[in-house]
């Protein structure tokens, strides 16, 4: 699962940065996934350990009256950027000293390699599988390592344009294992309709509003 809305006024690029936490709506948004998931088989609850994710979790681990965990694999890519604007005509790209960090979108060299993100979020997933075995497990984490994990799975290339990514706030992306193997991937977006319009997957950006890309 993705995490919620992020309260942002500034319109930073948050990465891994400490301190930032779910908007009102966000909470609502992890409460609808919560009451989403009420009925699943779910018998493990573990989030990245940024606070947002582990908000987002909280009301999902209390529905199955379980303890929430933290693993360090589903935590945010890393990226230079993070801490800087990104808006649209107003952001870092701006700044000549921030193209160098561009020249290799294949990698990526403004960030953690996408074979690095595929590598600990498999792990986390093949660990959340063996502790749940037979049984359904909840991660919470990030869009850009969720989306670069899903992308490995489904054997697509790993470099791709972020805003077509399918990865919506709050949105539960589904792996099934057959013993150790995963036969199939999963997308549902339960709490969509609390999803404000510009940060759908698909939407053009708006000069004023702030998406955060891999949030």
């Amino acid at each position: 699962m993705r995490h919620g809305e992020v309260a942002n006024p500034e319109g930073v690029l948050y990465g891994r940065l400490p301190g930032y936490h779910l908007s009102e709506l966000g909470r609502e948004m992890a409460e609808r996934v919560a009451e989403h998931l009420a009925g699943r088989d779910v018998v493990e609850v573990t989030a990245s350990p940024l606070e947002r994710a582990q908000e987002t979790a909280t009301p999902i681990a209390k529905a199955h009256g379980l303890d929430l965990g933290s693993d360090e694999r589903l935590i945010e890519a890393d990226n230079v950027f993070q801490g800087k604007t990104f808006g649209v005509g107003d952001g870092a790209l701006r700044n000549p000293d921030n193209w160098k960090h561009l020249t290799n979108p294949f990698r990526p060299s403004w960030g953690e390699p996408y074979i690095d993100q595929v590598v600990r979020m498999m792990g986390a997933l093949n660990a959340a599988k063996d502790r749940a075995r037979g049984h359904e497990a909840v991660l919470v984490s990030h869009q850009l390592p969720i989306w670069t994990v899903r992308s490995y799975v489904e054997r697509r290339r790993l470099w791709h344009d972020p805003r077509k990514r399918q990865c919506t706030l709050a949105s539960v992306t589904s792996f099934t294992f057959q013993g150790d193997r995963i036969v199939s991937v999963g997308y549902s977006e339960p709490a969509i309709d609390l999803v404000p319009a510009h940060l759908r997957a698909g939407a053009k950006p708006v000069a004023g509003k702030s998406k955060a890309f891999g949030a």
